[in-house]
């Protein structure tokens, strides 16, 4: 069986992966839940938005994601029996993905993967809103590339996305499939995709995620942190 340390890039989902979303998601729901007086369980509110989300994305490919999130703000009050939201508020809900916490070990675990490959960006969000996610949460990390769905036109696990991927870093830096490792936590949106298109895969679980996953999980290698990926890593090294 090949090694990590055989493979020359990584193309990153970001938020679930580096970043948490799930808690960053609900931490910008929670004014239009405090005005209505009302809560729910984390289970059902990420479930109702995860349907919302992959709706609008399959309705409206074009639309940057800070848009779609203000769009599906005032379905998701729908879906939940809420008032609906103001503008504002719904602006406010798809301004908000730059505030959403990376995990603990995010950013060490990326300097230290830095030192062997390559650290590319395939996500689902719009420019504006990783750049404030990269000066903030992300502390201003470099990337040698950086492909969002606002790019490509399409939404992952669009295999477009993939395949425009693969374009790039074969005419920037002269890398093919056989060297690159997807590296992510959605089962929906990257490993499944990843699998279809030949590409190799780390699954990082992030225990406690419950959006992006599947019954059938696809990965070639399987930690449950990237910390752990990057101590992996340093071990074949050692």
């Amino acid at each position: 069986m090949s090694k990590l340390s055989d493979y020359r890039l990584l193309s990153f989902d970001v938020y679930g992966t580096l970043i948490d979303w799930e808690s960053g998601i609900l931490a910008a729901l929670q004014p239009i839940l405090i005005s209505n007086g009302r809560g729910f369980s984390r289970k059902d509110m990420l479930k109702v938005f995860h349907e919302l989300e992959r709706e609008q994305q399959a309705k409206t490919p074009n639309m940057p994601y800070s848009q779609l999130l203000s769009t599906i703000h005032p379905q998701f009050a729908t879906a939940l029996e809420l008032k609906e939201p103001t503008a504002e508020q719904s602006k406010e809900f798809g301004n908000s993905v730059g505030k959403w916490p990376a995990f603990p070990d995010t950013v060490d675990a990326l300097k230290r993967l830095s030192e062997h490959y390559k650290l590319l960006v395939l996500s689902n969000v719009d420019r504006e809103s990783f750049n404030a996610t990269n000066a903030g949460p992300l502390q201003g990390i470099h990337f040698d590339a950086i492909i969002t769905a606002q790019d490509v036109g399409t939404y992952k696990p669009h295999l477009r996305n993939f395949s425009h991927m693969l374009e790039h870093i074969e005419s920037r830096f002269g890398i093919g499939k056989d060297k690159v490792l997807q590296t992510a936590q959605s089962q929906i949106h990257d490993h499944h995709p990843a699998f279809e298109m030949g590409i190799k895969s780390v699954w990082i679980v992030r225990p406690g995620a419950t959006m992006g996953n599947t019954a059938e999980q696809i990965y070639d290698w399987k930690f449950d942190t990237l910390g752990d990926m990057a101590d992996a890593l340093e071990q074949e090294a050692a």
